[in-house]
């Protein structure tokens, strides 16, 4: 039997729901036998300085310790619940938020549910062999609080499966934990959840651009009519900064290495930064365009319908909905989004309801560019003549208006021919990626890090940098 109190921390009331308990008995065994399978390797004797929850209060939901992750305290939590909460948009905009599932909208609302539940053990799948190749303890750590917590926001979906979808809802849970990320076939439901991360550069991209979509889409989904849904999404976004954080203070010390190289050797060259044994800035601009693009798809299409029922009927809302001036209803609204016109790209104005896909994105665009706008600094301060720069959002796309097409980074339209033949400037290469493969070697002695990549500033939760983050018995 489990003690709900230590086993599995909630605020759902757990140790009172006998079937729910059924259910988790059953599936949490499954979920150990995927960890053990799929998540972090060799990990199983280390033990890892960890936050977990344990409640959402203020000084419960960060708690820190040793923790062999086999034995991470997987909780389930939600926000607590305001009584008098009402629905903010759609056609039920102010009517009383739901506590149980409407029957006209049950599988489009666990449609939902489980599109979002795939990408959280999708991740941890991905990164299953980062840790034979860290950098430093500090990096290791935090690609292992970065697991956990995706381990957790699984068990998040499944509780809400479990709780309000019956039969369907735990057939859907085993399935989340029967998909494998790449796997020919049964793969993720998203195609950026099924590409390959092969090092820790395309880590902290991942981190940055694609996890940042998990901010997005998440926020969205805290505006929810189902309100054990929004509750859901709103405590699991307290978790995702750290993510996001890993992800843009990674590639910021990439960066800072390699300007700092490049400025004590009188460097521009990047075959003469790679000699160095760094990565060249010209480089991590190739991985700037690939995961920008891969993460833009994952908005979906920029004009949906789908889109548009998931706010009409109050499933999904815009990223801040509370806080942006109109009648939460869009009935009448138009939105700028842009397509191709024969040989060049225009812009058109469409119904704003339509447009929802394509507002969340731009959103997530300009907190992208704030990003970039940080790591410019880097090479600012060290007097590199050189900035990062977001590709158009129309290079490389597989999804959405230019799907069919093939822009340049610069926003031209090319033949398949002319793009094809230039990728490799935009992109990583086979050659790319295998040299930053050969950067990569465990580092385990406390306070050193790997020659490229800067130290941080600080340690996590006021610990010095050399602070034994993980230990190895």
């Amino acid at each position: 039997m489990i003690d709900y109190s230590q086993t599995i921390p909630n605020n759902v009331d757990l140790a009172g729901d006998r079937t729910l308990q059924r259910a988790l008995e059953k599936w949490q065994p499954a979920f150990l036998n995927w960890w053990n399978d799929a998540g972090p390797a060799d990990t199983a004797r280390l033990e890892v300085y960890l936050r977990t929850a344990i409640s959402v209060d203020k000084d419960g939901w960060a708690n820190f310790s040793y923790v062999r992750m086999p034995e991470y305290r997987w909780g389930i939590f939600l926000v607590p619940r305001e009584e008098t909460r009402s629905i903010s948009f759609g056609d039920h905009r102010g009517e009383p938020a739901w506590q149980e599932v409407p029957g006209d909208y049950r599988s489009t609302l666990r449609r939902i549910i489980v599109t979002q539940g795939d990408t959280e053990p999708a991740s941890v799948e991905q990164q299953r062999l980062l840790g034979m190749t860290a950098p430093s303890l500090y990096d290791l750590r935090n690609l292992f609080q970065v697991n956990v917590e995706e381990g957790r926001h699984l068990w998040a979906m499944v509780y809400l499966l479990h709780r309000y979808f019956g039969r369907d809802g735990r057939e859907e849970a085993e399935a989340l934990l029967a998909r494998r990320a790449g796997a020919q076939d049964n793969p993720r439901i998203l195609t950026a959840f099924n590409e390959e991360t092969r090092h820790w550069l395309a880590f902290f991209m991942f981190a940055f651009f694609t996890d940042r979509d998990g901010k997005f889409q998440l926020a969205s989904l805290a505006e929810s009519a189902f309100d054990p849904l929004a509750r859901t999404c709103r405590f699991m976004l307290t978790e995702e900064a750290h993510h996001l954080f890993v992800g843009e203070s990674g590639v910021a010390r990439i960066v800072e290495r390699t300007c700092e190289l490049m400025r004590d050797h009188q460097l521009s060259d990047p075959a003469e930064v790679r000699a160095l044994g760094a990565i060249d800035l010209e480089t991590i601009q190739k991985f700037v365009n690939f995961h920008y693009s891969v993460t833009l798809d994952l908005y979906g299409s920029e004009v949906s319908s789908n889109a548009a029922t998931y706010f009409t009927t109050g499933l999904k809302g815009r990223f801040e909905e509370s806080k942006l001036n109109d009648d939460h209803r869009l009935a009448g609204d138009s939105y700028p989004v842009q397509e191709v016109e024969g040989d060049r790209i225009v812009t058109r104005q469409v119904p704003a309801l339509t447009a929802i896909n394509a507002r969340l994105r731009d959103d997530y665009i300009r907190e992208i560019q704030a990003g970039l706008d940080r790591w410019n600094r880097v090479p600012q301060q060290t007097g590199v003549a050189f900035r990062f720069t977001l590709p158009h959002i129309g290079f490389q796309r597989r999804i959405g208006n230019f799907a069919q097409h093939h822009i340049s980074p610069q926003g031209e339209v090319m033949t398949e021919a002319a793009w094809n033949a230039r990728k490799y400037e935009w992109i990583p290469s086979p050659e790319d990626n295998a040299f930053i493969e050969s950067l990569m070697g465990r580092v385990i002695e406390p306070g050193k890090f790997a020659g490229w990549i800067a130290p941080p500033v600080r340690g996590i939760k006021g610990k010095p940098i050399d602070f034994e983050y993980v230990r190895f018995n």
